[in-house]
């Protein structure tokens, strides 16, 4: 026991003299403070290669936010499609019909088949950074043949828990969304199976479900401010929102894997 807590002692020693000697410090500490302090750090030290990122993530999701239909009546009259009659209209109104449905399938299967690995690998790119790690663009892809069922499995599962709770009077939705934060981490980093990443990631935010739902909610407000930025503010608050998520996660790994003993002699 004494060796290993030497080693772990040695290990964290070894891990502070090069981040002094790499420039900006990280602390890597389970806080508000901290985390978002750590975000701010990486992202500066990683500007351009993790706005890239946030470049990428912003085009392949940014269709399937935009999606919004609203119908109304009124939308209907004095259009070509309105039926007047004619029997052999109704094969254009079905065939308009038809491709609308095709059309919702293929943003269905986009948003639930091939969103997650992007978003997960993008979480890994900004783990990356947050290690002192070169980011490796790969990973927005590599999901596609490595890790592929668990991510689309594993994001299926916290969606359908996550709403479960949501309509159980919203606060319970919160509350699981807090403590699942960190399932798309384990995924990519550990190689977990889906249940396996929702168990762990419980485990892990327990006692740490209050920071994560601060730095939600401010979160929300950075982004608002980078906004109205002239809406440029808006990539470096996503990249400071998502180094600082990172910086959480790794800090409670690393909490979690240093003994107790060794934490208080330190």
């Amino acid at each position: 026991m004494a060796d290993l807590h030497l080693i772990l002692i040695t290990k964290k020693i070894i891990i502070m003299n090069t981040e002094k000697e790499q420039g900006r410090q990280y602390r890597l500490r389970p806080s508000f403070g901290d985390s978002y302090g750590t975000g701010w750090n990486v992202m500066l030290d990683n500007f351009l290669r993790l706005l890239l990122v946030v470049f990428v993530l912003g085009v392949l999701t940014g269709p399937m936010s935009g999606i919004n239909f609203k119908v109304d009546n009124f939308d209907f009259m004095d259009h070509p499609w309105k039926w007047d009659g004619n029997w052999g209209q109704i094969f254009g109104i079905a065939s308009i019909g038809a491709f609308a449905i095709f059309a919702g399938l293929i943003a269905l299967a986009y948003t639930f088949l091939a969103l997650p690995v992007v978003r997960y690998g993008g979480r890994m790119i900004f783990l990356q950074a947050v290690r002192r790690e070169k980011p490796d663009f790969e990973w927005l892809i590599r999901g596609f043949w490595t890790n592929y069922l668990n991510i689309v499995l594993a994001n299926l599962l916290v969606s359908a828990l996550i709403a479960i709770g949501m309509f159980a009077l919203i606060v319970p939705g919160i509350i699981i969304a807090c403590r699942l934060a960190f399932t798309s981490f384990l995924i990519m980093d550990k190689k977990l199976d889906p249940i396996e990443a929702v168990e762990t990631s419980w485990k892990l935010t327990k006692g740490h479900g209050w920071t994560i739902f601060l730095m939600g909610f401010v979160a929300f407000f950075i982004w608002i401010f980078g906004l109205i930025l002239f809406f440029i503010g808006v990539f470096p608050a996503i990249m400071w929102i998502k180094s600082s998520f990172a910086s959480l996660y790794e800090s409670v790994v690393r909490e979690s894997d240093t003994p107790e003993e060794v934490v208080a002699v330190e």
